[in-house]
């Protein structure tokens, strides 16, 4: 596996060894040791796994305090712009964004630290999106970022007119005015 790190403080890219041939592939997509020989110790709970159509925006959610979550995120099928949003107020990158493409066919993978508002939109016709939490989902516990905050400018590379976005996200505050984090 090469691991990299982003512009946001905690947050690695993982590009796992993939072993093809005629049959197909094999590829490791977690090694616990071989994060924690890289000070990452994660120690993960919950797998959670979602089918989107091509536009659908989910995000940008995160927990907050004791049910704070890091993440793996990766991509199964399609392809996804997947982006973070340091809402940790001791960070230096605090309020700074980072997207990536993640898809099944490049098949890296974001390790996301707690303190990170998280969401995703899918480019391709489809995508199967999964990623491993290190704590449990709590609906009390949530907080969220509105996905076109004027503030963060971040650019989602689709036409905003073709975005499918919840009832629930299109009413997040925006930075500033968001749930803190309490870490």
């Amino acid at each position: 596996m090469k691991i990299t790190t982003s512009t946001i403080e905690g947050v690695y890219i993982i590009e796992p060894n993939v072993f093809g041939d005629d049959r197909g592939y094999f590829m490791e997509s977690y090694s616990k040791s071989l994060l924690t020989e890289l000070g990452i110790d994660n120690d993960f709970v919950q797998d959670n796994e979602s089918f989107s159509t091509q536009g659908v925006l989910r995000g940008l959610h995160y927990q907050c305090g004791e049910c704070a979550q890091a993440k793996l995120v990766r991509v199964i099928q399609g392809e996804v712009l997947d982006v973070i949003v340091d809402v940790r107020p001791d960070s230096k990158t605090y309020g700074e964004h980072f997207g990536i493409r993640l898809s099944g066919e490049n098949k890296m993978q974001m390790l996301v630290p707690r303190g990170m508002a998280h969401g995703y939109i899918v480019l391709s016709d489809t995508a199967i999106f999964a990623y491993k939490c290190d704590n449990e989902y709590n609906k009390a516990s949530e907080g969220g970022l509105l996905f076109n905050d004027p503030k963060l400018k971040i650019d989602w590379i689709l036409d905003p007119s073709s975005f499918l976005v919840s009832e629930k996200d299109i009413v997040l505050p925006v930075f500033g005015e968001h749930k803190p984090i309490n870490l």
